[in-house]
């Protein structure tokens, strides 16, 4: 499988997201109005208000923000992490854009990010990069700018897409998927619909980074099952090499 897809240059990426306010009262009355018009269908669905609903709100572009974006790629069989993450959304997405601007280097030379891969990503983590960028009144980095693309111009990989086979019936999450072919949980300390509280109710960004990356770290070996399913080769098994390339260079 994924015989014709080329990951050198290929990035894993997660985004976590939060709400724009702590709660609904923090809106003015615009906004509220908006919200309440855009959460409708789901409030008469489920019988809540929308300020019941606000901490929802993360979860869409307009009335969210980005507070972590977690990337790794491949370079010399190491397995190389980066978290561009804080409160000032406008300034992690600047250093996110510039890092993949810039050239990255094993071995074979360097290399651009060419590509990239996350799950479900193109409902949700691709377009919320590029929206948010646009209300941050930032470039939308070259990846993400699909206007007028053919569909075989387009490198985004998104690991529910490719599960799916071309069946469209349902949504299969990631905790699903790695659990079935055996890869560690990264559910194990916290969910995504915990993210909210973490970040607004217990200030604990760092939380959040460390969830985010172990996202990153469940695609990537979902993606190594996906592409070589008759071999054991393990995301844990690239950390523990990598940790051990370091310490020899430290020595």
């Amino acid at each position: 499988m994924l015989n014709n897809i080329d990951w050198r240059g290929m990035l894993f990426l997660d985004v976590e997201t939060v709400p724009q306010q702590p709660d609904y009262s923090g809106l003015d009355e615009l906004r509220k109005e908006l919200w309440s018009k855009k959460i409708k269908a789901t409030a008469e669905r489920e019988g809540k208000t929308p300020e019941e609903l606000y901490d929802r709100a993360g979860i869409y572009a307009e009335f969210g923000k980005i507070v972590c974006i977690s990337v790794a790629y491949f370079a010399d069989g190491l397995f190389n992490e980066i978290s561009f993450y804080g409160h000032d959304e406008r300034t992690l997405l600047e250093d996110f854009i510039s890092f993949l601007s810039k050239p990255k280097a094993d071995a074979n030379g360097e290399f651009f990010i060419s590509s990239m891969c996350a799950h479900n990503g193109k409902e949700f983590d691709y377009p919320y990069i590029a929206r948010r960028c646009l209300i941050n009144s930032l470039p939308i980095p070259p990846l993400l700018d699909n206007a007028g693309k053919k569909p075989w111009e387009v490198n985004l990989i998104d690991t529910m897409e490719l599960w799916k086979f071309g069946d469209y019936k349902s949504y299969t999450s990631l905790e699903l998927l790695v659990t079935c072919f055996g890869i560690p949980t990264p559910k194990d300390k916290m969910e995504g619909k915990d993210v909210w509280k973490v970040y607004w109710l217990e200030d604990n960004v760092e939380k959040i980074k460390e969830y985010c990356e172990k996202d990153v770290r469940a695609v990537a070996g979902l993606f190594l099952k996906f592409k070589y399913p008759d071999k054991q080769i393990t995301i844990d098994q690239i950390l523990s090499n990598n940790k051990t390339d370091k310490g020899e260079k430290q020595q």
